[in-house]
């Protein structure tokens, strides 16, 4: 199953996204609950949401207004990992060898969300604005001293997040919070694909696309530290609730891709690509001036 949330006139409002050949449907489960996460966190609730989607007949059900999607979840916290995909080695290197012992995990916070049609704002203080495509774990029951063999069924399914990173804030000091959270860095969308339909997360390819060129390509098999192990690592320390989303790493750019980087620029679009998920596309522009107030200010 695909649940997103669309925007209304009255809030946010849970839905089924139906495919046809004749492009997304949708089915509305307002009526089942007030957001995605509860129907993730409630077996009769998805169960209610599965047969609903089964006996709905597609043709009736309004097309899908890509441009009305919000955010799928507001998560109570955003947990990301840096560095867990393995680079590329010599051949007959070792490419474990230099494997961390444990993951390296950062948190954006609140003011970052930003739903799958927002633009991203860049800062007047930046100058250095990267993005980074990630496979989202978005959690569907409680997770507290989760075994590693049991770490799976926590998950409430998965979707795509732009670790969208200011370098050069992050470079000023050895914590990361202020290269990663500014207002708006951290689209998610479009929707959350459940378990059963995405098969094994470590057999995902994810890709990203700037302005028309393919700038990463690589596998989630590659990653240092499993989607089984994070979830487990992390309710060591903390408990992980419903709605609650943490990302996986962003694979390393490809060497012409970094041969040419440059920072995002107003105008510029980013498109992250998982398999059996599908695609996020986040616009960038540039800060408004600042208006007489802030200049007194």
């Amino acid at each position: 199953m695909r649940f997103a949330s669309l925007t209304t006139p009255t809030g946010r409002e849970p839905v089924l996204i139906l495919p046809t050949p004749e492009g997304d449907r949708v089915l509305r489960l307002g009526h089942l609950a007030g957001d995605v996460a509860a129907i993730l966190a409630d077996p009769d609730l998805r169960e209610r949401a599965r047969r609903a989607g089964a006996e709905a007949d597609a043709a009736d059900l309004p097309r899908l207004d890509p441009t009305a999607l919000a955010a799928p979840v507001v998560p109570g916290k955003i947990l990301c990992l840096g560095y867990n995909y393995r680079g590329h080695v010599p051949d007959g290197a070792d490419p474990t060898a230099d494997d961390p012992a444990f993951p390296d995990v950062f948190v954006k916070t609140a003011d970052t969300l930003a739903g799958p049609n927002e633009a991203v704002r860049i800062p007047r203080a930046a100058t250095d604005v990267d993005y980074e495509g990630e496979l989202a774990i978005v959690i569907g029951r409680t997770a507290r001293d989760v075994a590693l063999a049991d770490a799976l069924d926590h998950v409430g399914g998965y979707t795509i997040l732009n670790d969208v990173s200011e370098r050069a804030w992050q470079r000023r000091q050895s914590q990361w919070a202020l290269g990663k959270c500014s207002d708006g860095f951290a689209p998610l969308g479009p929707w959350i694909v459940t378990p059963d339909e995405v098969g094994d997360p470590q057999d995902l390819l994810v890709e990203v696309e700037r302005d028309g060129v393919t700038t990463v390509s690589q596998s989630t098999a590659t990653t240092v530290f499993s989607v089984a192990f994070v979830i487990h690592h992390l309710s060591q320390v903390m408990t992980l609730h419903p709605g609650d989303v943490v990302t996986t790493g962003t694979p390393q750019k490809l060497p012409a891709a970094q041969a040419v980087h440059r920072p995002l620029a107003d105008g510029d679009a980013v498109t992250v690509r998982i398999s059996r998920i599908g695609a996020l596309t986040t616009r960038f522009v540039a800060a408004s001036a600042p208006d007489d107030s802030e200049v007194a200010a």
